[in-house]
């Protein structure tokens, strides 16, 4: 019984990063919920680094083309851009380290869903307001400085990643299916760079509440579902609304707040 416990849990866990990656609802921020309605108490961080190094494997498989292409020509402007981009994320993340360490703790999830509910309506707005005609060869400096700085935000627990790039490529006037390839290859080096600083505390604190064997099916729960939540996101950038997300991150913000400061369920 208690095998299957845990194998329910790493598939819960890994089909929440799986679509939470690439679903504009916070991987992270969800990641964090789960763990704290199943008790998870060691071995959390072990768990949500090898996830989102699953998820880096979706992103491949689904944009391996568009990668091959960056590695036989690395001389474009797509390449410097998602560079800028990469290294303004990487200032953010050092420069508000401690704020961001504080939030792992879960007490600005809340906030951080709510605010992810305000930067789709600003997507919303973007897409029916600003003229898009720009690609990832043809932004200007600063567009990848806008989207790399909302990129350093959505490390907040919470602040959906791929929600905060496709809204900043989009008002940036960057057309839709480009502004959702943009996103996902941003990730790339995001998803490899947060797991190479992991390294250190994932050999002190092992696998913890998990086997090895639970670890794996969790990522190919993952893997799979982060292959399918990609596919499920370029059409919804370019044909659908984001309104289903924004009301269900606003919803699920004001009830964790409403546990944070009233209800105390978990």
């Amino acid at each position: 019984m208690k095998v299957i416990i845990e194998l329910i849990k790493c598939i819960v866990l890994g089909l929440v990063q799986g679509l939470g990656e690439f679903l504009p609802i916070s991987s992270s921020g969800h990641l964090l919920l789960v763990q704290r309605i199943f008790g998870i108490t060691e071995g959390g961080q072990l768990m949500t680094v090898l996830l989102h190094v699953a998820t880096l494997a979706a992103v491949c498989i689904v944009y391996r083309e568009q990668i091959l292409a960056i590695i036989k020509k690395p001389l474009q402007w797509k390449t410097l851009w998602l560079i800028v981009a990469t290294l303004v994320t990487v200032v953010i993340a050092v420069a508000f380290k401690k704020v961001f360490d504080a939030a792992e703790s879960g007490k600005y999830l809340g906030f951080c869903f709510i605010g992810t509910a305000l930067i789709l309506t600003a997507a919303e707005y973007a897409k029916a307001r600003i003229p898009r005609t720009r690609t990832s060869n043809t932004m200007k400096w600063y567009h990848p400085v806008i989207i790399g700085a909302l990129q350093g935000v959505a490390a907040l627990p919470g602040v959906s990643r791929s929600g905060a790039t496709i809204t900043g490529s989009l008002f940036c006037g960057v057309k839709k299916k480009e502004a959702a390839e943009f996103s996902f290859l941003l990730s790339i080096p995001a998803i490899l760079g947060g797991a190479v600083l992991e390294v250190p505390d994932l050999i002190k604190n092992g696998t913890g509440d998990f086997t090895w064997y639970g670890i794996l099916i969790a990522m190919l729960a993952a893997g799979v579902s982060g292959y399918f939540a990609i596919r499920f996101m370029i059409r919804l950038i370019t044909k659908k609304s984001f309104a289903g997300f924004i009301i269900y991150t606003l919803v699920l913000g004001v009830f964790v707040l409403l546990n944070q400061y009233v209800l105390h369920l978990f």
